[in-house]
């Protein structure tokens, strides 16, 4: 059995629908059981055959994170290794999902240039929530070697709030709009991401042995934060979910007063998962097109 841990967010909503349709058997939970609190976990799993947990629990809200620096910490560092000791205590395997903000979007060293981040590329958060995740990430491993750790970036999909249905509802609202455009990554449909996932579940239920460790996920190619806008904005008008013009305009980050540090780059290198996994990987811009396509846009 599988336990969904944050079934009711975005990517844990996708995953519960797409579990139902494949026939796994699984348990789905959020708030009402505290991966902060260990003996909670522990009580959940009595009389419980579970041999997967995919954790898709965390405090991601990036501005409020700089205020509320120890509730962060407590469920993406914590909560993190309570549920690794807690997988490895019942012999689980672990699935833990993490994020792009790892990375302080600059230059690794001793290279020139930019590249894609691969998954042993040293981390360096420069924000409360990237510096917890990072902090879980070590937990998790530390307290579990028998985990698998999948960062992703640029997540939206039909079920929370994301920046699409942000862009969305703004432009439906004001006539003009500004738009950051030194900010470069990869958005990453959750269908897609939970596509994946369960078919790491099942690749490794069937007897394929994938080793354990950090792999990064995102769908393929890569925009900046405005140019995603100006898509947005185009395909919204294209599929009728746009009522009026808005002009968006693009702009810095320093033009914001109230800006948290994000990577300027946070383009992810998928070479290791998909040829661990014989996977092939959807652009960003055709799983975009699908996603408006199969009206998953809820604004």
């Amino acid at each position: 059995m599988i336990w969904l841990m944050g079934n009711k967010g975005m990517l844990g909503t996708e995953l519960t629908l797409l579990l139902k349709k494949n026939k796994l058997p699984f348990v789905g939970t959020d708030r009402e059981v505290d991966i902060t609190d260990y003996n909670a976990l522990k009580k959940f799993c009595e009389n419980k055959s579970i041999n997967w947990i995919i954790n898709c629990v965390a405090y991601t809200a990036v501005n409020e994170a700089e205020e509320n620096i120890e509730l962060c910490r407590r469920i993406n560092t914590f909560g993190a290794g309570n549920i690794a000791i807690l997988a490895k205590y019942i012999n689980a395997r672990l699935i833990h999902i993490s994020t792009d903000y790892v990375f302080d979007g600059k230059k690794v060293a001793g290279q020139e240039t930019l590249h894609p981040y691969r998954e042993d590329d040293e981390t360096n958060p420069i924000s409360v929530y990237g510096l917890s995740k990072r902090d879980g990430e070590i937990t998790v491993l530390e307290n579990n070697p028998a985990s698998y750790i999948i960062r992703t970036s640029w997540l939206y999909g039909k079920y929370g709030n994301n920046f699409i249905r942000t862009m969305l509802k703004l432009m439906n609202e004001r006539d003009v709009i500004k738009v950051i455009n030194d900010k470069r990554g990869s958005p990453t449909w959750t269908y897609d991401l939970a596509f994946v996932i369960i078919d790491l579940i099942r690749q490794t239920d069937e007897g394929s042995a994938i080793p354990y460790g950090i792999y990064h996920y995102s769908n393929e190619g890569n925009i900046s934060w405005f140019d995603l806008a100006m898509e947005i904005y185009i395909k919204g008008r294209g599929f009728g979910l746009l009522t009026k013009n808005c002009d968006v305009i693009p702009c810095n980050s320093d033009d914001f007063p109230y800006n948290i540090k994000r990577p300027a780059y946070s383009i992810l290198d998928k070479t290791k998962i998909k040829s661990t996994l014989k996977i092939n990987i959807p652009l960003w811009d055709e799983s975009f097109q699908k996603y408006l396509i199969n009206n998953e846009v809820v604004l």
